[in-house]
C-alpha cells in the first residue's frame, strides 16, 4: 500500500543537483514499496523522462505538465498522487535519510496537523559573500530547535516552507478547488524567470481554513543546494521584490489592505524621499521591497477590474 507520495516539481533543473536529490531519496529508510515518487516536469526544454532514470523506484513516475508555473506543477502532483501524505521536494532539496520516516510518524502523532516542515540548511557550491548572510532567510534557510504547532494566519512566524513541505492530501485537494476559483491565487509562485513565491503559504493557510494546524519539527532536516548565481546582488534584489509581491498578494487575498495604497503623488513623493535617505545596497533593497508591494497592488487591482468588466 502506498501511504506517502513524494512530489518533485522541476523546470530545466541543474541535473547534478537533481541527481543528489534522487540519491537522497534512494537512501530513505522507508521501504520504496511504501511510497511513490512523482517527478513533475514543468515544461523543461528537454523532457526529463529522456534524461533522468527512475527505474530504480518501483513506484517512480515521470509526469509532464506543460502549463507553466510551480503552482500548476504542484497541483498536477496533488491530483496524480496516491498517498494520503504528500511530501513536496524541490529539485535542489537533499533530504536526511529518515525524512520520510519522520514525516509519517508526525502525521500519525498529530492528526490535527495539515501542513508541516522542518530545518533547512543551505549548502553553497562556492563560498558565499559575507554580506549575503542577511539574505539567507529568503533562500529558505531555517533552523528549527524545538517543535512548534499553531493555527496559521498571515503573521504566523513559523509558517512551513515549500522545501520539504508535508501536506495531507485532503488539504491539497481543497487547495486545488480554491485555486480554480481564484485568479489571484494563480499569480503566486514561480513562473519562468519570475521570482514570485507564496504558494506554499497559501497551502498552509488553506489548512487553517479547514480548522487544522501547521507545524515545524526539529527532526525533519534537509539541505538546500545553492549555486553561485543565486548569491549575486542582482538575483537577490529580484528575489526580494518577488517575495514582497507574494506577501502583499496574500494580504490582499485575505482581505488586508495597507494604510496607504502604493499609488498617487503623495505615495511617490514619500517613496522618493525615503529612498534618498538611504545609501548603497540598503537603498537598492528598500526600492526592491517597495516596488514589490506596488507590483502586488497593480496585479490585484487589475484582476478586480477584469472581474467587474
Amino acid at each position: 500500500m502506498i501511504a506517502t507520495s513524494v512530489v518533485i516539481c522541476a523546470h530545466n533543473p541543474r541535473l547534478h543537483f537533481l541527481q543528489r536529490v534522487l540519491q537522497a531519496l534512494r537512501e530513505q529508510v522507508v521501504p520504496k514499496e511504501e511510497w511513490e515518487l512523482l517527478l513533475v516536469d514543468n515544461g523543461s526544454a528537454e523532457p526529463l523522462s529522456e534524461r533522468v532514470d527512475l527505474s530504480w523506484h518501483p513506484h517512480g513516475r515521470h509526469i509532464r505538465e506543460m502549463a507553466p508555473g510551480l503552482t500548476q506543477a504542484r497541483v498536477r502532483g496533488i491530483l496524480e498522487a496516491k498517498g494520503e501524505l504528500l511530501v513536496f521536494v524541490d529539485d535542489d532539496n537533499v533530504l536526511q535519510r529518515d525524512y520520510l520516516a519522520q514525516a509519517r510518524v508526525i502525521a500519525a502523532e498529530h492528526p490535527e496537523l495539515g501542513v508541516w516542515s522542518g530545518t533547512v540548511r543551505l549548502e553553497f557550491e562556492e563560498p558565499p559573500p559575507e554580506w549575503t548572510r542577511a539574505c539567507w532567510q529568503w533562500l529558505t534557510a531555517r533552523e528549527v530547535s524545538q517543535d512548534v504547532r499553531s493555527k496559521p494566519d498571515l503573521h504566523t512566524p513559523n509558517m512551513p516552507y515549500g522545501a520539504g513541505m508535508c501536506v495531507r492530501r485532503e488539504v491539497g485537494l481543497v487547495y486545488h478547488d480554491h485555486l480554480q476559483k481564484s485568479p489571484i491565487r494563480q499569480l503566486l509562485d514561480r513562473t519562468g524567470q519570475a521570482l514570485i513565491s507564496g504558494g506554499d503559504t497559501d497551502i498552509a493557510l488553506t489548512a487553517g481554513d479547514m480548522g487544522m494546524e501547521v507545524g515545524l519539527f526539529a527532526r525533519l532536516e534537509l539541505k538546500h543546494l545553492i549555486p553561485p548565481e543565486r548569491l549575486t546582488e542582482e538575483y537577490l534584489l529580484r528575489l526580494r521584490r518577488g517575495v514582497m509581491t507574494s506577501f502583499w498578494l496574500l494580504q490582499f487575498l485575505r482581505g488586508e489592505r495597507p494604510r496607504r495604497l502604493p499609488k498617487g503623488v503623495k505615495w511617490w513623493t514619500k517613496f522618493i524621499y525615503d529612498s534618498a535617505r538611504k545609501r548603497g545596497r540598503q537603498r537598492r533593497f528598500y526600492i526592491a521591497e517597495t516596488l514589490g508591494k506596488r507590483d502586488a497592488w497593480i496585479r490585484f487591482a487589475g484582476l478586480k477590474r477584469e472581474r467587474r468588466n
